[in-house]
């Protein structure tokens, strides 16, 4: 019993940082390439990073960390191809411009 709560926090856990990716990769599909916050520098050593986790859990025979790491790893992969890949075009600075002289954030709505 006391190994299958354990094992089952392994899973909580490692379900809820695998998943934590996944914003990551929509928005790489919207701005494509141009994400300056996800640099191939810092996917490559966090891909690194999860292989050496994934060996630690082969190693340790523990299941949790295992999935985790494959899954993750799986994730980063995604993550590199898409940001090769996914082209989106530049906005022209007038239509930037536009779209924040429309937006709230320059033109906050006060109801008083």
């Amino acid at each position: 019993m006391q190994v299958d709560m354990v094992e089952n926090i392994g899973f909580a856990a490692a379900a809820c940082t695998t998943l934590s990716f996944i914003p990551q990769l929509t928005k790489i599909r919207k701005q494509g390439g141009r994400d300056l916050y996800l640099t191939y520098t810092m996917l490559s050593v966090y891909l690194l990073g999860l292989a050496l986790w994934l060996a630690y859990g082969i190693w340790l025979h523990a299941p949790a960390v295992v999935v985790a790491h494959a899954a993750s790893i799986a994730l980063v992969v995604a993550a590199i191809v898409m940001k090769a890949i996914v082209v989106v075009p530049p906005q022209a600075p007038s239509e930037i411009w536009q779209a924040l002289a429309e937006s709230q954030i320059l033109n906050p709505r006060i109801d008083v």
